[in-house]
């Protein structure tokens, strides 16, 4: 997946999709697909969202 070139709102919805589907967490989702998981929440960031450990997923802020 590239996260850099990929559009926020895009990225939102397949990283919470994953998370809900097969991920105890974002740390165990980035860890299985190579990702940076600053990038990934930076880039959320911008657009109001952050990850919430209770949740599972992005949330607004």
């Amino acid at each position: 997946m590239q996260i850099d070139i990929m559009e926020p709102n895009m990225l939102l919805s397949i990283i919470n999709m994953k998370l809900r589907d097969q991920y105890k967490d974002l740390s165990d989702l980035c860890d299985d697909l190579d990702l940076d998981t600053c990038l990934i929440e930076e880039k959320l960031k911008k657009i109001g969202y952050v990850y919430s450990d209770k949740h599972n997923q992005f949330i607004t802020r």
